[in-house]
């Protein structure tokens, strides 16, 4: 069985200068385990809580206002809007992708969320509060496409090879979202949709913009290496980890 000298392997990455970029790849895979981890647990509330209730009668609105689950709709939309931006704000970031308001539009889009669930839907009681949770919950789709889409685009010219696939979920997403309108017109079905795809849609860009951008930061560490078992070690474990440094001795 090979023995690494992890404290050596360490020492080597830092007269190489290639330390940093070795601390850069294992914070860049903690960081895709957190937002992917978070982007499934709110697809798992997601469905949950659209199924309290039939969601074929009741849109996620009248789930959360007409019955005992008000507090869950709020934590609900609280969970899903804040996975959504921290899954679409960390791509930004990793893909360098520059924009003037596309950040902005996503933090609008969370906020009418969140403002969607905390606004009560009840229009006997409540008529002109009922009218402003459905801007708020019309607006809350129009600001998240208005930051999503033109990233989606973008990715998709600067990697050719994604096109198809992206084009192909943005069409799921919208196409089954109006058949949801059309065919079920009152329910929750069109929502759960809208979210649950573009969940999905934040995880394949999150499995697949993740993984390109590890695998070019980890070209860098395996030049030069005679040693490949040594060279994955370098790439896969956390130096800075005391027990992993010490787990020879």
């Amino acid at each position: 069985m090979m023995q690494i000298d992890y404290a050596k392997v360490k020492e080597e990455l830092k007269q190489k200068n290639l330390y940093d970029i070795q601390k850069e790849l294992t914070q860049q895979r903690k960081t895709r385990t957190a937002v992917m981890s978070f982007l499934l647990f709110a697809l798992v509330f997601t469905l949950i809580f659209g199924m309290l209730e039939d969601p074929i009668i009741y849109t996620l609105s009248n789930i959360g206002n007409f019955f005992t689950y008000r507090v869950i709709f709020i934590l609900w939309a609280i969970i899903a809007g804040t996975s959504i931006e921290v899954a679409v704000l960390t791509l930004f970031r990793i893909e360098e992708y520059k924009t003037k308001y596309g950040v902005y539009f996503i933090y609008m889009g969370v906020l009418f969320l969140i403002a969607t669930a905390i606004i009560p839907a009840l229009k006997d009681d409540y008529p002109v509060l009922h009218v402003i949770h459905t801007i708020t919950s019309g607006l809350l789709a129009v600001f998240l496409y208005l930051g999503l889409v033109p990233f989606a685009n973008w990715v998709s010219r600067e990697n050719p090879r994604l096109r198809l696939y992206i084009g192909i979920w943005l069409l799921i997403i919208w196409i089954g979202s109006i058949l949801m309108v059309v065919l079920f017109w009152h329910s929750a079905l069109f929502e759960l949709w809208f979210f649950i795809s573009n969940i999905i849609f934040l995880l394949y860009l999150s499995l697949v913009l993740f993984e390109e951008k590890i695998v070019k930061t980890s070209v860098k560490l395996l030049m030069d290496e005679d040693n490949l078992n040594v060279a994955i070690e370098k790439i896969f474990v956390n130096l800075d980890n005391e027990k992993k440094k010490n787990i020879n001795e």
